[in-house]
């Protein structure tokens, strides 16, 4: 079996996460993501669930995931995963969506899975030219001309329907928010947002593809990814967010973000070193 590595690069002109994962066989359970991901599966095959539709990824497919959106992935077969990506804040997103259109709002990517060559051109010299850690303004030029040309090909949002009960759901979004770091029970939510117990869990589940823990956990994992950034110690960023031991957190960390509290807060402690 293919030997497994996983490496994760931060680029500080850009300001946008890479990373490349090869030989993994790790499945990722149904969660999502405060940012923006892009994708692209080098190698392999899986079978991935996201916004209540499923695909069998394959070579050369690129991912695209908005903000929030829940998303799950398994292997199909005993292939092992090669995949690169990136990770896309809201903040640095809108910047390079007024750069490309002369807008200032947040692009809707209205398709999941895509296969385009003329993307694949633009996404892989510069996930190539971020991870080798190169300097000039060509990582820049390929990443204008990929979110320009991502937003023009599939910038427009997904219709939906009102969802029932959208307020009550915003409002037990907005608890959790605020209360991360405290242990929460269900009825605390419940009461804040009007509901009862079971009416929540049917229709924020059905809104938000995920039960309220789901998103409270992947509330508090978005957190403490931010300070580990900072440097902030594992055991530190566990108790800052809410999660119960260390154990318990690293366990979560690495099935959602597929690497170690540490080994994410090494990465940033050497960018600071080097600097220095």
């Amino acid at each position: 079996m293919k030997k497994e590595t996983r490496t994760v690069v931060y680029d500080d002109e850009l300001r946008i996460e890479a990373y490349r994962f090869e030989g993994i066989v790790q499945p990722f359970p149904n969660h999502f993501h405060e940012y923006y991901v892009i994708g692209f599966i080098e190698d392999g095959h899986r079978v991935l669930s996201c916004r209540n539709q499923e695909y069998a990824l394959k070579k050369d497919n690129i991912l695209l995931f908005n903000p929030g959106d829940n998303h799950a992935c398994v292997q199909s077969d005993d292939d092992t995963l090669d995949y690169r990506g990136f990770n896309i804040t809201k903040e640095v997103m809108l910047d390079l969506a007024e750069e490309v259109t002369g807008r200032r709002e947040l692009p809707g990517f209205s398709k999941t899975v895509i296969f385009d060559e003329e993307v694949t051109c633009y996404l892989h010299p510069l996930h190539e030219l971020v991870m080798k850690g190169s300097c000039g303004f060509g990582k820049e030029e390929n990443l204008l001309l990929l979110i320009s040309l991502l937003i023009q090909r599939y910038g427009q949002p997904s219709p939906s329907c009102i969802p029932e009960c959208r307020e009550e759901i915003e409002k037990a979004c907005d608890f959790m928010e605020q209360h991360f770091a405290d242990r929460i029970y269900l009825d605390q939510i419940c009461r804040y947002a009007g509901l009862s117990k079971s009416t929540l869990l049917r229709v924020f589940t059905k809104s938000k593809g995920v039960t309220p823990y789901s998103y409270l956990e992947n509330i508090r994992i978005g957190k403490a990814k931010k300070l580990l950034e900072q440097g902030v110690p594992p055991i530190e960023a566990a108790m800052q967010t809410g999660f119960s031991d260390q154990s318990h957190f690293t366990n979560y960390f690495n099935r959602f973000i597929g690497l170690a509290p540490g080994l994410y807060r090494d990465i940033f402690l050497e960018k600071g070193g080097n600097a220095g």
